[in-house]
């Protein structure tokens, strides 16, 4: 994938960048895959705003990805590269002998054409989903289960990708895109390979109504709000965090940088070898 720069013809287009989107084969999705999208607003089943600066956008349909990759045994081939308006990584159209039709995360380098195939006792080769017991340590992996049978819940975006460090007894040792080192089981599924689509961190989106097309809406600074609306407005000009130099918190007053919010007795604290931080 590469990026292509626009001629600054407009202030919009000045700083504007856009995907080359070469890797894509075909523009129209498989209709039997789409389910409706219902928009929330940023907001919960009482109507009221949980989550801020969220609303408007382009109305999409959701592709139903496979994280599962639960027909073992099955071979299937890469029918297409395909677009998704739901995640910032490109989706593969898989067609099975049999003549079944599933989305999964294309890897970076997986072609049209190409077989793939998911279950114990495969081929360690690009696209193929296996337990981790049987994959090779240092292989870098991508959809990778923390519940066997649950479906790929790490290593699922644009260019991020998960790397076995070891296997011991029932855990396997990954290391995760954000630096930390964690136990998974050995019988959790990943699929070999790195998500394609790497170059989506780049991307300039030049223009604030490009967030909006997105369902992002505008930020107001705390600083630049009354101190009636947050605890860093007021102050008789530019003031730090409302006059008095405070650290720099939430409309609700919760600090926002380096406060812990992970729970001191999570289950899951025992799998966790080493800490991102």
């Amino acid at each position: 994938m590469a990026l292509r720069k626009l001629r600054p013809m407009t202030p919009a287009t000045r700083f504007y960048s856009i995907a080359t989107f070469e890797e894509v084969t075909k523009t129209t999705p498989e209709k039997a895959l789409l389910t409706p999208i219902k928009k929330s607003g940023g907001r919960n089943n009482m109507g009221r705003i949980t989550s801020r600066h969220r609303g408007g956008g382009h109305k999409r349909m959701y592709r139903i990805v496979d994280f599962k990759r639960g027909r073992h045994g099955v071979e299937a081939k890469v029918a297409a590269i395909e677009y998704d308006p739901n995640r910032s990584a490109r989706i593969a159209l898989l067609q099975f002998v049999d003549g079944e039709k599933r989305y999964i995360i294309a890897p970076d380098g997986l072609k049209v054409g190409q077989k793939l195939m998911s279950g114990p006792g495969v081929e360690v080769q690009l696209g193929n989903a296996m337990p981790l017991s049987e994959i090779p340590v240092s292989t870098f992996v991508h959809n990778v289960e923390l519940k066997p049978g649950k479906g790929g819940q790490l290593g699922r975006s644009a260019g991020n990708s998960l790397q076995l460090m070891a296997k011991e007894g029932d855990f396997a040792t990954l290391k995760l895109p954000s630096g930390e080192v964690r136990k998974v089981p050995v019988i959790c599924y990943a699929t070999i390979g790195i998500v394609g689509n790497a170059d989506h961190e780049n991307i300039s989106l030049g223009k604030a109504g490009r967030s909006r097309w997105l369902g992002i809406r505008p930020q107001s600074r705390g600083m630049a709000m009354n101190p009636v609306d947050h605890p860093m407005g007021g102050g008789e000009g530019r003031s730090k965090s409302g006059g008095g130099g405070q650290h720099p918190e939430s409309p609700w007053g919760k600090y926002a940088k380096g406060l812990k919010t992970r729970k001191r007795k999570n289950q899951s604290n025992r799998y966790i070898v080493k800490r991102r931080k």
